[in-house]
C-alpha cells in the first residue's frame, strides 16, 4: 500500500515559509535550454521526480546538464538540431507536462524516440497533442489514445494555424515547440486563456512569440533559442495547500515568500478571495519575465459560491484542496466547466467526491465539477489514489476536522512536491509519515 499520511485534527499556521520552484517553469527551463545555442543557467530548479524526468530525458539525448548545488542547474544547449538519439526508451515516469511538451520536441528530430510513463501517466490522453503535430507532417503513434507514443523522426514540419477548443497548455506548447522546427507560421487560437510560461520563456530564449488580443499566439519557424539564465519562482499550485491551510487556520499573518504569480496562474487566489478570504501580495516583483511577490494570509470564515467558468482553467491544477476549502465554507460551492480534471493524475472529480464524502461532507460530483456543502469535516480513512494533489489536499483538512484523518497511497507527493511533508509540520499541520 506504500507510506501514508496520519492527520491528527486542528492545527494553526504560524510563521512563514518558501515553497519549492515552479513545476511548469522547471520543466520548460531545462527543456528549451537544451535546444539553445549557449549555456543556461537555472536557479531554483524544482528538484521533483517530474522535473528529474524532463531533465533525464534530455540528458538520454546527449545533453550535458550539470547541478553543482541544490536547485541550480547549468544545460549546456546543443541547437535545434543536436538533439542525440536516445539509447532507449524515454521514461517521463508520472509526468504528462514532460511527455506532452516532449511530444512537440520530438517531432521535429531526425530519430525515432517512444515515450513510456509509470501506469499513471499509461491513462492519461495523448491523442489531443499528437492531433495537431500530425496536421503539421509529424508521424506520432499512440497505444489507444494513451502512451506508450512512439514519434517517428526524419519528416517536414510545416505551420499550421489551429484552433485550440479544449482549453489546455500542454497541447498549446507541444504545437509551438513543434513550431520552432516547421516552416512557416505556427499559430494556436485559444478560447480561454491558459498558462502562458511557454510563451513567456520562448521569447526569453530570444524567440519573436506574437500574442494577440484575441487569443492568437503565433511564432515563425524554424527558429533557433540562444541562451539565457532562468531565475524559477515559487510554485503558486504548491502554495495553494498553504493557502487554504492560512485561510482555514493562520494563528496570526502566515507569509509564503516568493511565490510565481503569472497571471494565467492566479485563479486559486481569485477564487479564495470570492470566497471571503484575506489573501494580500507583498514585495511585487519580476523574476525574468515572470512576476512574483510574497503572500500574506489572514484565517478567513469562507462562505460558498458558484465559481465562475472564466476562472476554472486558471485554477485547474487547485481544485482538489479548493474542494476542500469549499468543505469548511459556510453554504454551498458549486463548480462547473471542470471536466478536464476527470483526465488528470486521477479522475479528480470522483476521487475528491469519495474522499469527502468518506470524512462525512456532502459532496456531489457531476459530469464537469462539484456541488459540496459546506460545514464540519469528520474523521476517517480516505485514499489518494496515487495522486499527489488529493493526498496534499486531505492533509490540509485535517486543519478543519472533527476527528483523525488517515491518507493512503501519498508516494506520488515525490513527483511534485517532495518536501511537503516536512514543510507542513513546520507550518503547523499535525501530519505523521508512515511507512
Amino acid at each position: 500500500m506504500g507510506p501514508r499520511y496520519r492527520m491528527a485534527p486542528g492545527g494553526e499556521l504560524v510563521g512563514e515559509i518558501t515553497v519549492p520552484g515552479d513545476k511548469s517553469v522547471s520543466h520548460r527551463s531545462v527543456l528549451f535550454g537544451a535546444i539553445a545555442e549557449g549555456t543556461t543557467t537555472v536557479e531554483g530548479f524544482l528538484e521533483s521526480e517530474d522535473c528529474l524526468a524532463t531533465l533525464q530525458a534530455m540528458q538520454a539525448m546527449g545533453v550535458m546538464i550539470e547541478r553543482p548545488a541544490p536547485g541550480r542547474v547549468i544545460v549546456h544547449g546543443v541547437g535545434l538540431h543536436g538533439l542525440q538519439p536516445p539509447p532507449g526508451l524515454l521514461d517521463m515516469g508520472n509526468a504528462g507536462t514532460a511527455m506532452r511538451l516532449s511530444m512537440g520536441l520530438l517531432a521535429g528530430q531526425r530519430f525515432d524516440t517512444q515515450l513510456i510513463g509509470d501506469a499513471s501517466l499509461t491513462r492519461r490522453p495523448m491523442e489531443r497533442a499528437a492531433a495537431p503535430l500530425r496536421l503539421m507532417g509529424a508521424r506520432i503513434d499512440t497505444t489507444a489514445g494513451k502512451p506508450p507514443v512512439t514519434i517517428h523522426g526524419h519528416q517536414r514540419l510545416t505551420g499550421i494555424d489551429y484552433d485550440l477548443v479544449v482549453p489546455s497548455a500542454q497541447v498549446k506548447s507541444a504545437i509551438l515547440i513543434a513550431g520552432l522546427y516547421a516552416n512557416g507560421i505556427t499559430a494556436v487560437q485559444e478560447h480561454a486563456v491558459t498558462r502562458d510560461h511557454t510563451e513567456r520563456m520562448l521569447r526569453a530564449f530570444g524567440v519573436a512569440v506574437t500574442t494577440e488580443a484575441s487569443g492568437r499566439v503565433s511564432l515563425a519557424g524554424p527558429s533557433a533559442l540562444q541562451a539565457t539564465h532562468i531565475a524559477v519562482p515559487g510554485d503558486i499550485s504548491s502554495s495553494a495547500f498553504f493557502i487554504v491551510a492560512a485561510v482555514l487556520a493562520a494563528k496570526d499573518r502566515f507569509r509564503i515568500r516568493n511565490v510565481g504569480l503569472n497571471p494565467t496562474r492566479i485563479g486559486v487566489i481569485e477564487i479564495l478571495r470570492l470566497m471571503g478570504a484575506d489573501i494580500q501580495l507583498e514585495h511585487e516583483r519580476r523574476a525574468g519575465d515572470e512576476p512574483v511577490a510574497d503572500l500574506v494570509i489572514r484565517r478567513s470564515a469562507l462562505h460558498g459560491i458558484e465559481v465562475p467558468e472564466s476562472l476554472v482553467p486558471l485554477a485547474i491544477d487547485e481544485f482538489p484542496v479548493l474542494f476542500v476549502a469549499a468543505a469548511c465554507a459556510e453554504g454551498v460551492t458549486v463548480v462547473t466547466g471542470a471536466a478536464e480534471l476527470r483526465v488528470k493524475e486521477s479522475d479528480r472529480i470522483a476521487v475528491m467526491a469519495e474522499g469527502l464524502q468518506a470524512l462525512g461532507v456532502r459532496a456531489e460530483p457531476t459530469a464537469d465539477g462539484m456541488r459540496i456543502e459546506g460545514g464540519r469535516i469528520g474523521g476517517g480513512v480516505v485514499d489518494s489514489h496515487g495522486d499527489h494533489r488529493i493526498a496534499m489536499s486531505f492533509a490540509v483538512a485535517a486543519l478543519h476536522s472533527a476527528a483523525p484523518i488517515e491518507i493512503r497511497d501519498v508516494a506520488n507527493v515525490a513527483t511534485s512536491f517532495p518536501e511537503f511533508a516536512t514543510l507542513a509540520r513546520a507550518a503547523g499541520l499535525r501530519l505523521v509519515v508512515e511507512a
